[in-house]
């Protein structure tokens, strides 16, 4: 004979969907089958890590935006720098005729590949903190593996940072380039 009861748990996207589940299973045809919902008594902790979650994540959304901007400005100042140490050649270039989009490419170029290896570095950086991190976390937070979910989408993560890497590199380049280098 087992001595546990048979139960059912319920997952949803949202805290606020748990009450239309509760007031579906409380109906009076299904309270033969029910013998207990404990949901009143978890209700507290569910809003609260519901909470927390959005707190967080609308946290990460602005740590995102400053690592943004901050990476434009390294970008934008590590042009402005290249375009002032270079002055001597650029003038030499357009004394002999170059276009301005020739002057102006290297630059941009070269805000690329800084863009493409910050990316490479930051994706570095994720796979070893999120290995780092899995154990602790699991600890926390059953059944969530960081590292797993790294693995499982690693390609997506790579290219995500790559694009956003090299756009970002060559949009700050692109800034310094017409605001610093008049050609």
């Amino acid at each position: 004979m087992n001595p546990f009861l048979a139960s059912l748990g319920v997952k949803a996207f949202q805290a606020y969907q748990y009450e239309a589940v509760v007031g579906f299973l409380e109906k009076p045809q299904y309270s033969y089958l029910i013998e207990k919902i404990d949901y009143h008594e978890r209700k507290p902790v569910i809003e609260s890590i519901y909470s927390l979650t959005s707190n967080f994540n609308k946290a990460g959304i602005i740590f995102s935006v400053i690592l943004v901007l901050l990476a434009v400005l390294v970008a934008f100042n590590s042009i402005r720098l290249s375009i002032y140490n270079s002055r001597e050649e650029i003038r030499i270039q357009k004394l002999v005729g170059a276009s301005n989009w020739f002057v102006r490419g290297p630059f941009l170029a070269q805000g690329a590949i800084c863009g493409f290896f910050a990316a490479v570095f930051c994706f570095l950086l994720f796979a070893l903190l999120t290995w780092g991190l899995d154990s602790r976390a699991e600890l926390l937070f059953p059944g969530l593996g960081l590292f797993s979910f790294f693995v499982a989408s690693v390609w997506m993560i790579l290219l995500i940072q790559l694009a956003s890497g090299i756009v970002l590199g060559t949009l700050s380049s692109l800034i310094a380039v017409r605001r610093y280098l008049k050609v």
